[in-house]
């Protein structure tokens, strides 16, 4: 494993690797990335993924450098192979977060250090995996996992790649209309009837139904897909919701769910921390 682009290309052992190896250093500093470098490239705002990592780096004795579009040459058109092969003559590691995804491509081609995507509008890799690291300590791997919601969105795909990688299968709700529907080949079930797809479902996900830089048009397609009190009721008693954050309430999930006791979203992002500690340490020790 040179690179964090999308999780499909990981093998079932590199994830479950991860996977132990953030359980072993969670709650843990260390020096192992003494003196080494992130350079962390964000075209998109961000708050859960900008201080995971830079705390990441700072527990395991690194340091991150933020550079904004706004902040750096790539606001004035630079192209991102320049930027690529500056940086890995400067830092020991690149994280980005852009728009497309093709510009995490450019990166891996022309970096000479590892590349992570942080995301992109295809797929949020950092994202998925931590979320099956949090259902993997939750729930086990053979949980019902269902996905409710845009299925075309990034976050989907990457719980898609990282269920087909894993063996297991995601069952994903969304809208009778193709463009809702999943772009990514892999191990899914899509059920249009949300109260059917979460029927004894272990854990019931969503995400925001706008990404940034979207309209707001689709809102009325995906209102039926809003996780609510019924559609929890449908799930196992004991099932869980997982939202990756920042959650819409009153949209995609009500505030009742969100402050249940069936919601491990606070979990969940704390784990984004402990998850991509122990990538960065995978890629960069």
């Amino acid at each position: 494993m040179k690179n964090l682009e999308i999780v499909k290309n990981m093998t079932k052992e590199e994830v479950l690797n991860l996977f132990d190896e953030a359980d072993e250093y969670r709650g843990k500093r260390n020096n192992l990335l003494k003196q080494k470098t992130l350079g962390m490239i964000f075209k998109k705002a961000s708050t859960r993924t900008r201080v995971s990592f830079e705390v990441a780096m700072y527990q395991t004795g690194g340091q991150a450098i933020f550079l904004s579009k706004q902040a750096s040459q790539l606001g004035r058109g630079e192209p991102i192979k320049d930027t690529a092969r500056v940086l890995s003559r400067y830092c020991d590691g690149i994280m980005a977060r852009v728009f497309e995804h093709s510009k995490i491509e450019d990166l891996v081609k022309y970096s000479d250090v590892p590349v992570i995507n942080g995301l992109s509008d295809e797929y949020h890799p950092c994202q998925s995996l931590t979320d099956y690291y949090t259902i993997w300590r939750k729930k086990g791997l053979d949980a019902k996992v269902v996905f409710l919601g845009d299925g075309s969105d990034n976050v989907c795909h990457s719980l898609i790649n990282t269920a087909t990688v894993l063996g297991k299968e995601i069952v994903v709700s969304c809208p009778d209309q193709a463009k809702y529907h999943p772009k990514v080949k892999g191990n899914y079930e899509v059920i249009h009837d949300p109260h059917e797809a979460v029927s004894e479902a272990d854990v019931v996900y969503t995400d925001v139904w706008v990404s940034m830089g979207e309209t707001e048009e689709k809102e009325r397609d995906l209102m039926d897909h809003q996780v609510n009190q019924e559609v929890m009721s449908k799930a196992k008693s004991d099932a869980i919701f997982m939202h990756c954050l920042p959650a819409h309430r009153g949209k995609e999930v009500t505030d009742e769910v969100m402050e249940s006791s069936n919601s491990v979203v606070f979990d969940q992002a704390e784990n984004r921390l402990h998850l991509q500690k122990a990538l960065l340490l995978k890629l960069m020790k």
